[in-house]
């Protein structure tokens, strides 16, 4: 018994030793660059959201807008929690989210607009 478990002991130590010698810094290769992606599926910088920082009072104000609308802030007081308005409905009217608010909301888009 003895036997078979010093053997498992040095099988084990191998299994983990020899992955990490294996690797040989001088046959690194870089990593090729990834192809673009396939036609209609090109990134529209429309939709990536930017992003404001402001100070307001001591409060620090972070804006995030797509396509120019105001769609949420995040609100950092100084010392304390963050905490985000954000707007459901796409109606201008902001609903405080405390950062650590776990509440199950369903998803909502906006499908289509007059």
């Amino acid at each position: 018994m003895r036997h078979i478990l010093q053997r498992l002991l040095i099988a084990a130590a191998l299994a983990a030793v020899l992955p990490a010698a294996a690797q040989d810094p001088s046959k690194a290769q870089p990593i090729p660059e990834p192809p673009p992606p396939p036609r209609g599926f090109e990134l529209d910088p429309t939709l990536e959201p930017q992003v404001t920082i402001r100070k307001q009072g001591e409060d620090t104000v972070e804006e995030y807008r797509i396509g120019g609308k105001l769609y949420m802030l995040k609100v950092t007081p100084p010392g304390g929690r963050p905490y985000y308005m954000i707007d459901e409905r796409g109606d201008g009217k902001f609903a405080r989210q405390e950062a650590h608010d776990s509440g199950i909301r369903p998803p909502m888009w906006i499908i289509h607009q007059f």
